[in-house]
């Protein structure tokens, strides 16, 4: 290990503070720094989340392929006009949400392209027909790109909207469309979404007026090491401000079937090595974080294993349908039993325990 790492993460695990150049240190790690890295992190997952591995059982409700963006790193959205484009009713959308209630779930997530058409009705009409049905669980759906987008329709401010969201039956809110809070990125990989800016003053809205959220993080497309500093750095301020982040969620990019990766521009995907560093920063820099997920329908459930022992504390959701992962190229993307789960859980040592989503006992 060199010097300077072995100091960096002694004193880390003292309590120092991690910068966002301290963290880039570590983002380049080669050799069996990983591993250093790795073993520190799982020292902290342990102090902050315990030996639980955890889990919700979700499911996603897919509304519509249509969406206003198209952005370069997606393979799942669509046109309106479009062969194969779709747009549910509401029929079929209590009918998904009967079936995610017949298999227990405790969460809804949705996940959908941005409509051209959906305005601020549109979101509460869809809300209100999963509530109906399902008048208990978490209705996890509107990242700050769909509610930025729906007040603008509206014209109505976004602290409104958020109201009205959670009027509706909005549960918590999705800390998606993120991807890498760092706008010289998105000019280049979804140009027509949400600029940091209003993604975060938006996030920080929600949870001052105490709408938890998820933060993530989409790596591995076209953004630097710098990026993904400078990207925890912001998730790391807004959650000293608010408390409202209930856990990190990594997205590597799926790469195969996106139009940025046919073109040229993206790189395919993050590597092994990423992932796991990925991962064990978060954990090290996200000193106010207490869980941090792995994506086991983007990573595999092996590499969902190794990063267990490198940080993660926390394995997602069942989600038995994720259109979106498996139209970038991830085959395998769809479904997790609990019972693969507990055996990747318990072959390290640790338990399995089924959460909800703001992280109670299910």
């Amino acid at each position: 290990m060199t010097d300077r790492i072995r100091t960096l993460l002694s004193d880390t695990l003292a309590g120092h503070r991690m910068t966002e150049g301290e963290a880039l240190t570590l983002l380049g790690a080669k050799g069996r720094d990983i591993w250093a890295i790795a073993a520190a992190a799982d020292e902290v997952r342990e102090q902050k989340a315990g030996d639980a591995v955890t889990f919700v059982l979700n499911q996603n409700l897919h509304i519509t392929n249509i969406c206003k963006n198209l952005c370069g790193f997606c393979g799942f959205g669509r046109k309106a006009t479009d062969p194969d484009a779709y747009m549910l009713g509401k029929e079929q959308v209590q009918a998904q949400a009967r079936n995610a209630g017949a298999r227990g779930v405790t969460e809804v997530c949705f996940l959908s392209g941005v409509h051209p058409a959906f305005t601020m009705e549109s979101y509460e009409e869809m809300i209100g027909w999963v509530r109906e049905v399902l008048p208990d669980v978490d209705i996890h759906a509107c990242s700050p790109e769909e509610v930025f987008f729906a007040a603008e329709r509206s014209g109505i401010p976004t602290v409104e909207a958020l109201e009205r969201l959670r009027a509706a039956g909005l549960g918590t809110l999705q800390g998606t469309a993120a991807e890498i809070l760092v706008d010289e990125v998105r000019d280049v990989i979804c140009p027509k979404k949400v600029r940091t800016a209003d993604w975060v003053r938006i996030i920080r809205e929600a949870h001052l007026m105490g709408i938890r959220s998820s933060g993530t993080i989409m790596y591995g497309s076209y953004e630097s090491d710098a990026d993904r500093a400078r990207h925890l750095g912001i998730l790391r301020e807004i959650q000293d401000e608010t408390g409202g982040f209930t856990e990190l969620v990594t997205l590597p990019y799926i790469h195969q079937h996106t139009p940025l990766y046919q073109a040229g521009i993206a790189r395919p995907g993050s590597t092994g090595r990423e992932d796991i560093l990925l991962i064990a920063v978060s954990r090290l820099f996200l000193d106010n974080f207490q869980n941090v997920q792995v994506s086991w329908g983007k990573v595999g459930t092996k590499m969902a294993q190794v990063c267990l022992l490198a940080g993660a504390n926390d394995l997602g959701g069942t989600m038995f349908a994720d259109a979106v992962t498996v139209s970038a190229g991830a085959d395998e993307a769809d479904y997790l039993d609990p019972a693969a789960m507990r055996r990747i859980a318990e072959d390290l040592g640790r338990p399995l325990v089924q959460r909800t989503t703001t992280y109670g006992r299910a």
